[in-house]
C-alpha cells in the first residue's frame, strides 16, 4: 500500500489515494529510521519530510485545505509509514488526533486559524496530557489552569511522555481548571479524565512552554517524547479549545473516532514479517515447509490485526469505542508477537547490532505503554461490567 497525495490550500483539488506510500518518501523515513535510532535525537528530519509529503493534511477537512479524509484511511497511512518508521508514525497519529479534536470542538477563529496551518504541513501537532504522579488514566493532574482577568489564563505544571516536544508548533495541552467533582453529584467517571478539566492550544513559541527531550527512550527514539514545563504560561480565552471543564468527555469520546494506535503496531508487525520472508528468500529457506508454514501463521495474525484495526476505523461495530480499544489489544500483543517469532527466524543474523528487527521490536513493545496505555485499555473495557 502506498499514499499518494495532492492538496492545495484551498482544498479545492485534493485526491487522495492510499493504495501505497509515495517509495521516496517510504526511503527517505526509513532512513531517517536508521539514523535516529542510533543517535536518539529527536528526528528533525523525518518530520522536514512529513511536512513537505503533505500526508499532515489528510485529517483536516477539504474546505481548510485538507484531505478529509476518515479513520480508515488515517489508520492506513499510519501502518504504512509505521512500516518504515516507528517514530514518525507515533508523530503523525498525534497530530492526526490532535487535529481531529480542533475539528471538533474548535471554534469558528480557531478552524480558520489553526486548521490550514495543520493542513499544509506548516504546523506540527502535538498532545501534552500526560503527567507524572496522574497515572495513565489521567487524574489527579497537577497542571493547573487559572483564569486572569476576564480573558486570560495562567497555566503552571509539567508535563511528561510528550511526543514531538520541541519539535511541535503547537500543544494540546490539558490541565486542571476547576474542582475534580462533578458538579451535578455523580460519580462523573468515564475512566480516562475528571471533571474540571480543559484543553488549550499552546503555541511553540510561547516563552511558558519549555520542552525537554534529555530522555532516552529504548524504542521510538526519534519520536521526540520528553517533558514539556508550563511556567508562567499566558494564554487567553481564545486558546482554549472546547468549553471550560469538559475535557474529560471529550477524551472519553476520542476511541469512539476509529483512530487507532493498533495501526502503528500492525505497521511494525509487517515491516518484520517483510524482514523474515526477505531473510528467508535470500538464504534459500523457503524450500523448508516447516519454515513456509511458519511464515503463514505469522501472516495470518498480521492480517488478524489489521482486520481489527481496520473494523476499528469504520466504526461499524455495536460499540466503535470499544472495538478501538480491543484494536490496540490485539495488534500491540499481536506485533510482539510477531517480531519475537520473527527474531527466532533470524537466528544470529538477527542478533547483531543495526538490525532492523532490534528496532521493531522496541518500537512494538513502546506501543503498548502508549496512552491509553494497554492495561488502562483493559480498565476502560471492564470497567462498564460493574455498572
Amino acid at each position: 500500500m502506498s499514499v499518494t497525495v495532492s492538496l492545495n490550500t484551498a482544498g479545492a483539488d485534493v485526491r487522495l489515494s492510499l493504495a501505497a506510500l509515495d517509495p521516496e518518501v517510504r526511503e527517505a523515513l526509513e532512513r531517517c529510521a536508521v539514523a535516529a535510532d542510533r543517535t536518539g535525537e529527536p528526528d528533525r528530519d523525518a518530520v522536514a519530510v512529513l511536512r513537505e509529503s503533505r500526508l499532515l493534511g489528510l485529517a483536516v477537512p477539504r474546505e481548510f485545505g485538507g484531505a478529509g479524509a476518515g479513520p480508515v484511511d488515517l489508520n492506513r497511512c499510519v501502518e504504512q509509514v509505521a512500516a518504515v518508521n516507528g517514530s514518525a508514525a507515533i508523530m503523525l497519529f498525534q497530530h492526526f488526533a490532535v487535529s481531529s479534536r480542533i475539528v471538533e470542538q474548535g471554534s469558528p477563529a480557531q478552524h480558520r486559524e489553526v486548521l490550514p496551518k495543520l493542513a499544509s504541513g506548516e504546523w506540527l501537532a502535538a498532545s501534552a496530557w500526560s503527567e507524572t504522579g496522574a497515572g495513565a488514566n489521567k487524574k489527579n493532574l497537577a497542571t493547573r489552569g487559572r483564569r486572569i482577568a476576564d480573558t486570560g489564563w495562567h497555566l503552571e505544571g509539567a508535563k511528561a511522555f510528550t511526543t514531538s516536544a520541541g519539535l511541535a508548533d503547537v500543544y494540546l495541552v490539558l490541565a486542571q481548571t476547576g474542582d475534580d467533582a462533578p458538579a451535578d453529584g455523580g460519580d462523573g467517571d468515564t475512566g480516562y479524565g475528571a471533571a474540571g478539566q480543559t484543553f488549550f492550544l499552546v503555541r511553540g513559541d510561547n516563552p511558558g512552554l519549555i520542552p525537554d527531550t534529555s530522555m532516552s527512550l529504548a524504542g521510538m527514539r526519534g519520536s521526540a517524547t520528553g517533558f514539556v514545563d508550563l511556567r508562567d504560561c499566558r494564554l487567553t480565552d481564545e486558546d482554549r479549545l472546547g468549553a471550560e471543564g469538559v475535557a474529560a468527555s471529550v477524551i472519553a469520546r476520542v476511541r469512539e473516532s476509529g483512530a487507532t494506535l493498533g495501526a502503528v503496531a500492525v505497521g511494525l508487525a509487517q515491516a518484520a514479517l517483510d524482514a523474515a520472508h526477505e531473510h528467508a528468500r535470500k538464504r534459500g529457506l523457503l524450500g523448508h515447509q516447516a519454515l513456509r508454514y511458519r511464515l503463514v501463521d505469522l501472516t495470518t495474525r498480521v492480517e488478524a490485526a489489521r482486520a481489527v484495526v481496520e473494523r476499528a476505523g469504520r466504526r461499524d461495530a455495536a460499540d466503535p469505542g470499544m472495538a478501538t480499544l480491543h484494536s490496540k489489544l490485539f495488534a500491540s500483543a499481536a506485533a510482539d508477537r510477531v517480531v519475537s517469532e520473527v527474531e527466532q527466524i533470524l537466528s544470529s543474523a538477527g542478533y547483531v547490532d543495526g538490525h532492523p528487527i532490534n528496532r521493531y521490536g522496541r518500537d512494538a513493545r513502546a506501543v503498548a505503554l502508549m496512552g491509553p496505555t494497554n492495561d488502562l485499555c483493559r480498565e476502560l473495557v471492564s470497567i462498564s461490567w460493574n455498572r
